[in-house]
């Protein structure tokens, strides 16, 4: 199974129609699976009051609210609806992060999506994860900023959203969700439902803070698929990424990283999203079944490259084979060089000229 790449249009489309559909192509045009969006009304996700991060104020109005710079972003339903009809025209398949429960109830119930995600910043969510989980549907759970302790709680909630009559308590509580978890229903469920993406919640993520080695962690500890949802500058985290085992890769992308908001300073132009892909679908090819064997390719070459015991120099029948007159030379289609043991101090069956394969006695 080939790695599934989210092209992370979210709010790069600036609020616009035009863009949004812009960017469908650009995802279309470098291969990737899928096109995420995000959806929420600012009145639902973000007090008036709330300030911006660091980030958001280097790339948008640094005077503006949280709320105020999320309205400009909001797209209308309509849209949804006529990007999806669009996406599945072409072939592609739509997806969107839900940051409210209107918002979630109206991808899944009017939208019709299977596949779910949750944000970073919603792992602490409890009522909006077990929202999400109740739904039943594939979810992908990112995990930005939170501890081992952290998602475990939030996979806990998610095994008692998929399996509320696999436990005695079907009441909602931490209690609840632990059974849950440690249910071999509950696990059966997060491991046939959910893939967890290690995060850097960072706008770009340096380098030394990618800690790409955390995806192994989380999959040693919860036996989950993993990936990564890649806030990082360039396309050389994500690849690396899939050398490590990510079975999902979700990079924001935009049409042109000047363009005004909040994320297009740290996303991947349309050329660098083509790149990233075709990277991560060669190295995907190269990975390999881990079984080590010589190749095809290999097989055609090997005698070419290997070695035969041949004669130093002239020999005469019933002389000793020794350092003296041995030694191995390409190509390799006489007598291994492992063999050399078993001819030492034989005697040679009969005369040889330099360089010929030895045969033995």
């Amino acid at each position: 199974m080939g790695v599934y790449v989210i092209a992370e249009a979210g709010v790069n489309h600036n609020g616009s129609r035009n863009m949004a559909f812009q960017l469908v192509d650009v995802a279309i045009e470098a291969g990737a699976d899928a096109i995420k969006f995000q959806t929420f009304t600012a009145d639902k996700l973000v007090t008036k009051t709330a300030g911006k991060t660091e980030y958001q104020k280097q790339t948008t109005e640094a005077d503006e609210s949280q709320y105020a710079m999320l309205q400009k972003l909001e797209l209308p339903h309509k849209t949804h609806r006529e990007l999806l009809a669009y996406c599945q025209r072409k072939g592609i398949e739509f997806l969107s992060t839900a940051f409210d429960m209107a918002s979630l109830d109206f991808l899944v119930r009017e939208l019709g999506l299977k596949k779910l995600k949750i944000p970073s910043g919603e792992i602490t969510n409890g009522p909006f994860i077990l929202c999400h989980a109740q739904y039943g549907h594939d979810l992908i759970l990112s995990t930005g900023m939170a501890t081992l302790s952290e998602i475990e709680e939030a996979l806990s909630i998610i095994a008692f959203g998929m399996n509320p009559c696999a436990i005695e308590s079907k009441v909602p509580s931490r209690k609840a969700f632990q059974d849950a978890y440690y249910s071999p229903e509950g696990q059966r469920a997060l491991k046939e439902k959910v893939t967890l993406l290690h995060c850097t919640t960072e706008y770009p993520a340096p380098d030394h803070e990618m800690n790409l080695h955390a995806m192994e962690t989380m999959a040693n500890r919860f036996g989950l698929p993993i990936g990564l949802s890649d806030h990082s500058q360039g396309v050389v985290h994500a690849i690396a990424a899939v050398a490590l085992g990510a079975t999902i890769i979700e990079k924001h992308f935009t049409l042109d990283r000047q363009l005004p908001g909040p994320d297009h300073a740290a996303s991947l132009e349309p050329k660098e999203l083509q790149e990233m892909i075709t990277g991560i679908r060669r190295v995907t090819q190269a990975l390999g079944d881990g079984d080590k064997r010589p190749m095809e390719s290999e097989l055609r070459n090997r005698g070419r490259v290997r070695k035969s015991l041949v004669a130093s120099r002239p020999i005469k029948k019933g002389e000793l084979f020794s350092t003296d007159n041995i030694m191995a030379k390409r190509p390799g289609n006489g007598p291994s060089p492992m063999q050399f043991w078993d001819l030492f101090n034989t005697v040679a069956d009969r005369d040889y000229q330099a360089d010929e394969p030895l045969t033995g006695n």
